[in-house]
C-alpha cells in the first residue's frame, strides 16, 4: 500500500520513518503500527483488518502520531538547550 501522507520536506521522509520506528521500539518503520496496536491490545495484523472498528484504528494512529510528536518536541528542546536558548 502506498503511503498517502504528504510530507512538507520530502528529503526528510527517511528520518521521519526512522523516528516512527524508534518510538515504536522496532527496527522497521512499516512494523510500527503493529507494535503500537500490540501495546494497546488491538488485534491489528498484516492483510485485511476490516473487522477493526474505526475507533480502534484511530487509537493505533493516535498513539503512534502522539509518540512521534512528543519525541520531536523532546529533540527540539534538546537542540535549543545546545544552542543556548
Amino acid at each position: 500500500m502506498a503511503n498517502k501522507n504528504k510530507i512538507l520536506v520530502p528529503e526528510a521522509r527517511e528520518q521521519v520513518n526512522q523516528l516512527k520506528a524508534r518510538v515504536a521500539n522496532t527496527t522497521k518503520p512499516e512494523q510500527a503500527k503493529y507494535e503500537a496496536a500490540k501495546e494497546l491490545g488491538i488485534p491489528l495484523h498484516e492483510g485485511d483488518n476490516g473487522n477493526l472498528l474505526s475507533k480502534q484504528a484511530g487509537k493505533v494512529g493516535g498513539k503512534l502520531g502522539g509518540d512521534m510528536v512528543r519525541e520531536m518536541i523532546k529533540l527540539a528542546e534538546q537542540q535549543l538547550k545546545k544552542e543556548g536558548h
